[in-house]
């Protein structure tokens, strides 16, 4: 099929909240095939092309100029419009909720309707099956009644069909809604605000080396150096670095707040002691060796397993569980 290529601008726009999107395409004009290549997706939500995660996060230099690049070379004239500049972590995680929680709501009210059609589909399959002969009565070969017994079972057959069909469509429906509601409860639990924090502390460590240029020795003394980051690149990392503990200091007020209302623990090594007991999850497990960041705990094999001290939810010490009416090994609760 032939394309004529647009006379239109395209425009290639990034904000923190909206993410990288063009402006300016039309169907067929050619535009879709490039813009998939290059890793942009048709958003139908919002009816225009996006990049995937980028929203809430710094532009994609290498994207956005891979992609002009390729406009261009087939004859579109393309400009861009780029804004670096980053909303507060705060304000991207109401909307994060917010969002999760449309996405929620719609899901129930699609959920509703899908039991509303189970339930009619339901009825139609046992209002077929009534009309056919009582007691399963067999088809009356050259009987003037086999068209029409033929007819009822043929369709008792397609209403359960579709009854069983919209009882799936129900259940994976209702599944996906209830999903959807238990997302941002889930992405704040304790646990997961723990490993967010541990997550971010070390991407911050690697833009900064990024940034400042870092230097590794390798075994038998050969030095690996990697010159600091210049240009563009730069402020990209830069941009990068700013968000990153803007998201930091966020979460560790989140901790501190689960931390002071108990909902989450702050146990650290000079608590826990060789030979003490802590509880991950719902299991009680005795303590090997209590490292920097970390506890090694004893199990049935020959080696130990290590554990975060955020996931430790309690602890009792070698005493304590010494003289305890039941070991806390024993003891899941």
């Amino acid at each position: 099929m032939n394309v004529e290529t647009s006379t239109a601008t395209l425009i290639i726009t990034h904000t923190h909240e909206a993410g990288t999107l063009i402006e300016g395409t039309a169907k067929g004009d050619g535009t879709a095939p490039l813009l998939k290549v290059n890793g942009w997706r048709w958003g139908r939500s919002i009816a225009a092309w996006f990049v995937p995660m980028s929203r809430d996060r710094q532009p994609k230099m290498h994207v956005i100029n891979r992609t002009t690049a390729a406009l261009t070379e087939a004859g579109f004239s393309v400009e861009t419009d780029i804004d670096r500049t980053s909303r507060s972590t705060a304000e991207v995680e109401v909307g994060k909720i917010e969002r999760q929680q449309d996405r929620a709501d719609a899901l129930a009210a699609k959920a509703e309707r899908k039991q509303d059609a189970e339930t009619a589909a339901y009825d139609s399959a046992r209002a077929a099956l009534r009309r056919l002969p009582e007691g399963g009565e067999p088809i009356k070969i050259g009987h003037h009644s086999e068209n029409r017994h033929r007819r009822a079972i043929a369709t008792a057959d397609r209403a359960m069909g579709k009854s069983v069909q919209a009882t799936e469509e129900a259940k994976a429906t209702a599944e996906r809604a209830a999903t959807a509601a238990r997302t941002t409860d889930r992405r704040y639990s304790p646990a997961a605000v723990a490993s967010r924090i541990k997550t971010l502390e070390t991407a911050i460590r690697a833009t900064e080396r990024k940034i400042n240029g870092s230097s590794h020795t390798f075994a038998g003394g050969y030095v690996e150096t990697t010159a600091p980051a210049t240009g563009d690149y730069r402020a990209h990392l830069q941009g990068m670095l700013a968000d990153e503990l803007d998201q930091l200091t966020y979460w560790q007020g989140i901790r501190e707040t689960q931390i002071a209302e108990g909902q989450a623990t702050n146990y650290t090594r000079e608590q826990i002691n060789k030979g003490d007991y802590v509880r991950i999850g719902g299991s009680w497990h005795e303590v090997a060796r209590a490292n920097q960041k970390t506890v090694s705990l004893i199990t049935e094999y020959s080696w130990t397993q290590k554990a975060d001290y955020a996931q430790i939810r309690d602890h009792r010490t070698k005493e304590e569980a010494t003289t305890a009416a039941e070991t806390p090994a024993e003891a899941a609760s």
